[in-house]
């Protein structure tokens, strides 16, 4: 794997231990696209690592969970964890765009991400999987790994599947979208000196 470059200042580290999970995570917002750790779910490491590329993160995970039990801890504390990565990464979020948006195609899958970086939790969730369970990750818990995003980031998403049959290319297509929405609303915008709110305060 490449070397990661010098982070240069939005970065994030979180340490989350519960009886149920131990999570490590490393964040930084202006990395270069890698993912590096595990999780024990196979298609959620994935999905972080499509998460990081499509999102230019720099972005670590470190997870130890109940799998015994099932996913779903795994996966909402790692949401968990991430959402609280970037609102402390993001500091002030002067000078960032704050909304993103972005559609994306996965074959026959249509997925669509409409973001807020406003301290205002928030999630709309519109996507239906007809099979439950891709190996050891349960489809359900997509929802609440996402919800779990935004309550800790302060974030409102929109976030839905327009149509889509293969439950692989509905989940991928969500973290596609998110990440690529999560990008825009995260990038510099040269013409923005201060915080992106009438309020001045985000």
């Amino acid at each position: 794997m490449p070397a990661r470059k010098p982070a240069t200042g939005r970065i994030a580290r979180i340490e989350r231990n519960t009886k149920e999970t131990a999570i490590t995570l490393a964040l930084d917002l202006d990395g270069d696209g890698s993912f590096r750790g595990e999780t024990g779910i196979g298609f959620f490491d994935h999905m972080l690592v499509l998460l990081a590329r499509h999102g230019g993160l720099g972005l670590d995970v470190k997870a130890r969970g109940d799998l015994e039990v099932e996913c779903h801890h795994t996966v909402e504390d790692t949401g968990l964890a991430f959402g609280t990565a970037l609102v402390q990464a993001a500091g002030d979020k002067a000078g960032i765009r704050r909304y993103g948006h972005a559609v994306v195609p996965m074959e026959e899958a249509l997925c669509e991400c409409s973001l807020d970086f406003c301290g205002r939790p928030y999630l709309f969730f519109g996507a239906t999987f007809e099979r439950p369970m891709i190996e050891n990750y349960a489809t359900e818990v997509t929802e609440d790994f996402f919800r779990a995003v935004c309550n800790n980031a302060g974030i409102t998403m929109h976030l839905e599947c327009r149509r889509g049959r293969n439950a692989h290319h509905i989940v991928e297509g969500l973290f596609k979208a998110f990440a690529r929405a999560l990008r825009s609303a995260l990038e510099n915008d040269p013409r923005m000196s201060g915080v992106p709110s009438t309020k001045g305060v985000l």
